[in-house]
């Protein structure tokens, strides 16, 4: 389905919609990113890189990003073709999810491993409420450019535990503060407390999509699982890609025994059920972020070898090829100036159903317990552990698996219309 709305300006109003959500925090990121850059060259270089990591790259990079982008898309709309296309479900599905890899720091209100407070927090359903008792945070006596950046990003940058809130059902003040959690009054010294006026500084935070057995918010989980699954994708597709081309290219060029043997190899591999070779590396080895990509990205080459293979046996006795050898070009060359332009459409076709093939498998492999690891969330370990609260709390399982689907059919379709694209005898469904 089609709309009258082009690619640029839902890439556009993306953009626009975060920023008036997220305002605040956008504008807290650039303020922090003004006030690193002055530590950087002008204060004292040698500290400020001592508190530089990936979280703060994560964030500037999205703060940047969210003001640049719009404005480089629209000043260049009409230069770009492919952003002047029609906007479909598909393409739409796809911009969301590259939105949230990209801006997941500003989108998400919280750390995906946020936890606190469990019994106040723990299995909420969504839209659920929950009242937030803010505390003094100890403040160092020298409060040079360095600690007002450090106080800054500790505001800015969501860590997994917070000591300057509690969550409540109620507060009441006095010469002592007395808040309750599930019927239990707990006191706690007034001076510790963050006042308004003269009552205690209370405000309401709501769980979009609920939270699960750890009291962790269900929405920012699915927003950072979005980039692992995208990320695991790209990374092993690119493994599958050199793989594919640069052994199909070999055993199709050289024939006689490489290409016999090589061939029997891929066929004995596509003989054999991949997952269970994967689990037993998996198994053997221990499960990490860059161990799933590698296997995944070893265990997908079969098919795109078979094609580099059969294109580039049709196509060495033609005369444009033999006379490309003629005139010294490198195996290189011949592959990039002569094979990659003919079979081009059908790399694209074949990788990107491998990329859905891909999403798939880190989700099952961590439904298993062989994924990415507790370090990361992942779409496939929220639905393992959402099996166990099927009748409690639905939305652990309904939510990740409901956008591991709309993905996998995004991926899949996006597939087929390139494929209908470059084959126009070839009609989608």
């Amino acid at each position: 389905m089609r709309t009258n709305i082009k690619i640029w300006q839902f890439i556009v109003g993306i953009c626009a919609i975060i920023f008036l959500v997220r305002v605040v925090e956008i504008y807290n990121s650039i303020e922090l990113f003004l006030k690193f850059l002055k530590l950087l060259f002008f204060v004292d270089t040698s500290a400020t890189i001592d508190h530089l990591n990936f979280m703060l790259i994560d964030n500037f990079i999205s703060a940047i990003f969210i003001i640049s982008l719009p404005v480089f898309i629209y000043f260049k709309r009409k230069r770009i073709k492919l952003i002047q296309e029609k906007l479909n479900i598909t393409s739409a599905v796809i911009l969301v999810l590259i939105a949230f890899f990209i801006f997941a720091p500003i989108i998400s209100e919280t750390n995906p491993d946020f936890e606190k407070n469990l019994n106040m927090t723990k299995l909420l359903p969504p839209l659920s409420e929950v009242k937030v008792l803010s505390l003094v945070k100890e403040e160092n006596a020298q409060q040079d450019e360095l600690w007002q950046f450090l106080k800054l990003k500790d505001e800015v940058i969501k860590n997994s535990f917070d000591e300057s809130i509690i969550f409540v059902d109620s507060v009441k003040s006095g010469s002592e503060v007395t808040y309750y959690q599930k019927g239990i009054a707990t006191q706690i010294d007034s001076a510790k407390v963050k006042y308004v006026g003269n009552k205690p500084l209370v405000h309401k935070e709501i769980f979009l999509l609920g939270t699960d057995e750890l009291g962790r918010d269900i929405f920012s989980r699915l927003i950072y699982g979005a980039r692992i699954s995208l990320f695991v994708g790209f990374a092993s597709v690119i493994i599958t890609m050199i793989l594919g081309l640069s052994l199909g290219f070999f055993a199709g060029f050289s024939g006689g025994f490489i290409d016999s043997a090589l061939s029997r190899f891929t066929d004995m591999l596509l003989a054999f059920p991949v997952i269970f070779l994967i689990v037993l590396i998996l198994a053997l080895f221990g499960n990490s972020l860059i161990s799933v990509i590698i296997v995944l990205g070893f265990s997908g080459w079969m098919s795109l070898f078979k094609i580099v293979r059969g294109e580039v046996i049709s196509m060495k006795e033609k005369e444009y090829f033999i006379s490309a050898k003629m005139i010294g070009l490198s195996n290189y060359r011949l592959l990039v100036k002569e094979v990659m332009p003919v079979i081009a459409a059908s790399i694209v076709v074949n990788l990107v159903f491998q990329y859905g093939n891909v999403i798939l498998a880190e989700a099952a492999l961590s439904f298993l317990g062989l994924g990415t690891g507790s370090n990361y969330p992942s779409w496939g370990q929220m639905i393992e552990a959402g099996q166990n609260y099927l009748t409690s709390a639905w939305w652990m399982i309904f939510f990740p698996g409901i956008i591991l689907f709309i993905t996998l059919f995004a991926a899949n379709d996006l597939g087929k219309k390139i494929n209908s694209y470059y084959n126009p005898r070839i009609q989608s469904w």
